[in-house]
Formats: structure tokens, sequence, C-alpha cells
């Protein structure tokens, strides 16, 4: 069953803290996941979060740090010496203990890293240090399994069990060469029906999924994804095999991932969070709204320079607003569709047969909401030429928005620039310009005003 934190469950903590019953706050922790007591940390001002930090077990406290908030986190990193911090690292995987070492400043890296109790872990950890955040390098974690294609299975079982003693969770086991380069994978059912005696390069699988360590995080989010994979191992340019990466980093970059391109969809150009000062939320948000201010400003001279139509034909400025809005829903859906397929791989690039079909939608689409609106013209205005500009108008800016709404997060794409830009502001504040053009471009047609 999930924990919540309650209030009651946070005011029985704090009267602990206040008066130092150390053992109480244990017991009432020891059983919670850390996923939970980082959660409760998060409600605890920073001395009452700290406190309650020092006073648990190094081998719980070590999770706990991955999963508080950044800025919880770096607060109680900097109330600890750097003895205690290797002290927490020791405890975990070097891929987690790299990201935290990352944070810390170059003087208090090095002083945590000399005090690292296991010279090969903290060695793991100064070569994870040297790859890009966003790459497989930066993602990989050093423990895994792996045995060589010379041994027989009674070896490999050997040398298994010394590896294991510092793995978490054994996902795979790979098969090296004599100079460390990846050649396959041990299938345990292979190894358990195998003969002591059988030579491990008779039975081992020679085909699987690598990354190099160059490759980017959501490249290996995608292949993960794709063969359904529960570890992913990565290599060197050399094909040695230098480490593995396993789900629950990927479900990280996954959501990173989507949470930054929500974000870019609503016209925030920079990662924020919601504990943020309101400096860093105005600055991410200020830019687009900005952009828009100028491109609306622009659609009103548009407006200004047909005011003589208004004057002859009021109804067409009464359907100005819904012409916009239309034409930025089905601007934003078309985009939508198209930055799902770029992040999922089922469209890598420009297709005429699916711009065929998003151009048939539209035009589908448009027909219908035009003869729904000429109707209505038709009914309350009795004005039946009004009222056929304007539905001819509105099918010729659907199918423009339809159009923009695909090629643009294409074009962004193959410029190396997020589509995601596409889904919000961008799109529907250009739609709003444009759409207006051509609205009176066809009624002027249409009308001879």
């Amino acid at each position: 069953m999930e924990f919540k934190v309650s209030k009651e469950f946070i005011h029985q903590l704090e009267e602990h803290i206040v008066k130092r019953n150390d053992n109480e706050l244990e017991i009432l922790l020891n059983d919670l996941h850390h996923a939970d007591i980082a959660e409760i940390l998060d409600e605890l001002d920073f001395d009452e979060a700290t406190y309650i930090f020092k006073v648990l077990d190094s081998d719980k406290t070590a999770e706990i740090l991955l999963e508080l908030e950044e800025d919880l986190r770096e607060n109680i990193l900097s109330r600890l010496s750097p003895k205690e911090i290797a002290e927490e690292l020791d405890e975990l995987e070097t891929n987690d203990a790299a990201d935290i070492i990352a944070e810390l400043s170059q003087e208090i890296k090095a002083e945590v890293i000399s005090e690292l109790v296991d010279v090969e872990h903290a060695k793991d950890i100064v070569e994870l240090l040297r790859y890009d955040e966003n790459t497989a390098g930066g993602l990989m974690g050093k423990e895994l399994v792996k045995v060589n294609e010379n041994w027989n299975v009674l070896t490999c079982v050997k040398e298994m069990r010394i590896q294991a003693e510092n793995v978490s969770r054994v996902h795979s086991i790979y098969v090296v060469d004599d100079e460390n380069r990846l050649k396959g994978r041990l299938s345990l059912k292979d190894l358990l029906t195998s003969s002591t005696k059988t030579q491990i390069g008779d039975v081992y699988i020679r085909k699987l999924n690598f990354v190099n360590v160059d490759t980017e995080d959501v490249e290996v989010a995608r292949i993960m994804q794709k063969y359904d994979l529960e570890a992913i191992p990565v290599v060197d340019e050399l094909g040695r095999l230098v480490g593995r990466i396993t789900i629950d980093d990927i479900v990280d970059v996954i959501k990173d991932e989507a949470d930054k391109d929500y974000q870019l969809a609503a016209g925030i150009t920079q990662d924020i969070e919601t504990n943020d000062s309101v400096l860093e939320l105005t600055k991410a948000r200020l830019p687009w709204l900005l952009i828009g201010m100028v491109i609306e400003i622009v659609a009103s001279f548009v407006l200004k320079d047909n005011e003589t139509a208004f004057q002859k034909y009021s109804t067409l400025i009464i359907f100005v607003p819904l012409l916009s809005a239309t034409a930025g829903n089905i601007g934003v859906q078309a985009s939508a569709i198209v930055v799902q397929g770029l992040a999922n791989g089922t469209l890598k690039e420009f297709s005429r047969s699916y711009f065929s079909k998003e151009i048939t939608v539209s035009m589908i689409s448009g027909s219908i909401i035009s003869l729904l609106l000429l109707g209505y013209h038709s009914l309350m205005y009795q004005q039946y030429l009004v009222g056929i500009a304007i539905s001819i108008s509105m099918i010729v800016v659907i199918m423009f928005a339809a159009t923009l709404g695909t090629l643009v997060p294409l074009f962004l794409h193959k410029n190396k620039i997020d589509p995601a830009i596409a889904t919000g502001p961008f799109i529907t504040t250009t739609n709003d310009v444009f759409g207006i053009m051509l609205y009176f471009g066809v009624a002027k047609l249409i009308l001879g005003f």
C-alpha cells in the first residue's frame, strides 16, 4: 500500500525532533521506503530535514538523497562534511554516486572522492564524471555481470558469484572476449542446463542490443522502449563493454523529456519547477509572451486595414475570434501528432502519405465546420453571400493551419531544434496573423470590397 504523508505524521515527527528523541524517529521511519522518507523530508524545513537525515543510517539515507528535491539535497549536502558525503556515496551504485558528485563544487568534489573507502568504486565514479550527463556514458552504471567466452560453465558460475556481490539486480549476463569487447549475452537457462565443462563460446547468444557511450539519452530511451529492455549494455569506441543502463534510469529520462516537451508546448523556454523563484519563473515564461504580443500586434494591423469591410459587412468581425480559435486548435492538433510521431520513431521525416492524410482530415473537418457555420450565419443574419465568404475562408484557414502544424515540427526536427516548440504559442500566434490575412483575402475576392 502506498504511504501517504499526513499532517498528523509530520507533527509527530516535529515533536520528536524538538525533544531529540532519535530512537523514536528511527522507529517511525525505519519501515518506510526511501522514496516515502524523501517525500516527508520535503515537507519539513531544512534544519528538521537535515536532523532526521543525520539520525538515519547511511545505507538508507544514501537512497533518500536520490529522491530528494534538488534544493533540499543541495542544502543537506552543504551541511555534511566531505567524509560524511563519501559515506553516503559508498552505499550507492556508481551512476547514482556520480550524479550526486556532479552537483558539488569542484573543491568539495575532489575532497569527497579522496574520502571514498572503496578505491575501485572511486575510480569508476571518476570515469563516469567524464561523460556528458545527457549521453549513455552519463547514464550508465559500472555494476554488471560479465563472463569470458573462453571460460567453461563451472568457471563462469564461480566468477558470477563474486561479481554479483556488487550488483543489486542482475538483469543480464554479458559475454566478452579477452580484450573486453562485447560479444553477446548468456541465457540463464542455457547456463543452468549446460554441462560444467561446456565452453561459454558454444552457448552464448550473439545477437543483442547495445549503445555507444556517446549515444544521446533520448535515443537510448527509444531503443529500450522499442525492444522492451530492462537493461542495455554500453560500449566504447573500440566495442569494449564499459557499463550498463537499467530501466529505472531510463524512466527518469522519459519523465524529464516529457516535462520539457510539455513546458515547451506551453511556451516555457527553460526547465523550471514549482518551487523555483519568481525571477526564474518569469524569465522562463516571458520570452514567448513577448513574441506572442508582437505577433498579435501585427494581427491588429491586419484588422485595422480592413475597417472598411467591417463597416460594410459587420458580421465579418464577429467571426474573427472563432476563426482564430479553430485555426489554432487545428494547428496544435496536427503538430502534436507529428511531435508524438517524431518522439516515438513512427515518423522520422517528411512523408507524403502522412501529409496527404493530415490534409484530408483537415479538409473533412473544415468542411463540416464551414457548413455548420454557413447554416448558423444564414439563419441568424440572412446575408447568404457573406455567409458563403466566411465559410470558404474558414476552410482555407483550417487547411493552412493543418499544413503549418504538420510541416513546422518536421522542419524544426530536421534542423536539430526541439519540435515540441511547435505545439504551443508558436503555432497559435502564427495562425492568428496568417489566418486573419487569408480570411479577409478570401472574403475580399468573394464580396469585392
